[in-house]
């Protein structure tokens, strides 16, 4: 049985992925569940992270989205029997590599999968489902009647993040960084209130807020990354897309939160006192907090359940069916998760990865 391994030998130096045969899987633990994978989703590997909490290791478990099906449970199991459908996210620590045939997974690591929802996209909606539902639910409050910012929109995160917010009531605008991005926003059902298309460099994000909330500003802006540095100081090219700092303390509204996936973001005195005159808040969105502490496992196991269960919601009270439709590609035969995931650590794969067992 072959499961998937980044490894990294110097600090700097691009990770390569290989195919590990692995032994006979240890014996079921008390709380451990076997499962046969069915699907499971590629995402990128943060080894800044799992460094700085003492993770580190010579080969990283590449995969930790699943969907499969329970073979067996440890003697105190009590939320599952075998035959049962599930979906879960492996944790930092986790020796398993999703990207293999069966998997231990600890009882509290997992969520049974709503039937209608197929294994892929249960997969690989897993992640993206959960950030959003932790920056929109948990740290924005969002609600009917509140605007929303997403940029960068047709991004697997930025899709579900659209749909969450609309299915919450809330009016959101978007950005996109190229024609057929803004295409496929316009394409999503129900519509949101504008599309901005920042691929040019000609249209200013602030400004086009600003003219859609009436000069009010919007109530929560939710970031892909932000540029901290001038346009001829920023190193990479692909940050010309995304909006200066500046730009998101001047589009948010009295009392607005900005969510930030910006770990290194570094505001200047005027920048905090903008954010006081306005009574703004900024949160750093880090989904692995659930992970890290164990204190509110019943919120984080409700999470996953939701994102899932979101592909299925419909809004009752609307002509207009509310299904959410996840941003993924074609699913991956196993023969191709390497080529797949050096594509995913290198961050140019528009759509979320899944293989496909």
């Amino acid at each position: 049985m072959k499961a998937l391994y980044g490894q990294q030998n110097s600090p700097g130096e691009e990770m390569t992925f290989v195919f590990q045969e692995r032994e006979n899987l240890p014996a079921t633990r008390d709380h451990d569940v076997k499962v046969q994978v069915r699907a499971c989703a590629l995402s990128w590997l943060d080894t800044e992270l799992l460094s700085e909490i003492k993770l580190k290791k010579e080969l990283v478990p590449v995969g930790r989205e699943i969907s499969g099906v329970v073979l067996e449970v440890g003697s105190k199991v009590t939320f599952f029997q075998p035959d049962d459908e599930v979906v879960g996210i492996l944790p930092l620590d986790s020796e398993e590599s999703g990207v293999c045939e069966v998997v231990l997974v600890h009882e509290h690591y997992l969520v049974h999968k709503p039937q209608k929802v197929c294994w892929v996209e249960a997969a690989g909606t897993l992640r993206d489902g959960l950030r959003a539902y932790t920056a929109l639910h948990y740290l924005a409050q969002v609600c009917p009647g509140r605007s929303v910012l997403v940029l960068d929109g047709a991004s697997p995160f930025g899709t579900i993040a659209i749909q969450l917010a609309q299915h919450r009531g809330a009016k959101v605008i978007s950005t996109a960084h190229s024609l057929e991005d803004k295409q496929y926003l316009e394409r999503l059902r129900p519509a949101g209130a504008r599309v901005i298309d920042v691929s040019q460099g000609k249209i200013d994000v602030a400004e086009s807020c600003l003219e859609e909330t009436g000069g009010l500003g919007v109530d929560i802006a939710l970031d892909a990354g932000v540029r901290l540095f001038s346009a001829e100081d920023e190193p990479a090219p692909k940050s010309q897309l995304l909006p200066h700092k500046h730009d998101i303390i001047t589009l948010l509204g009295v009392g607005g939160h900005w969510i930030t996936t910006e770990k290194n973001l570094q505001l200047d005195p005027p920048d905090s006192h903008s954010l006081f005159l306005k009574g703004a808040t900024v949160s750093f969105l880090n989904e692995e907090i659930w992970n890290l502490s164990n204190v509110q496992q019943g919120k984080y196991l409700n999470i996953l359940w939701c994102s899932c269960g979101i592909l299925t919601a419909p809004r009752s009270e609307n002509t207009l069916l509310f299904n959410f439709r996840p941003q993924l590609d074609e699913p991956i035969p196993l023969y191709e998760a390497k080529v797949s995931m050096e594509i995913v650590q290198k961050n140019q794969a528009r759509k979320r990865q899944v293989i496909q067992f």
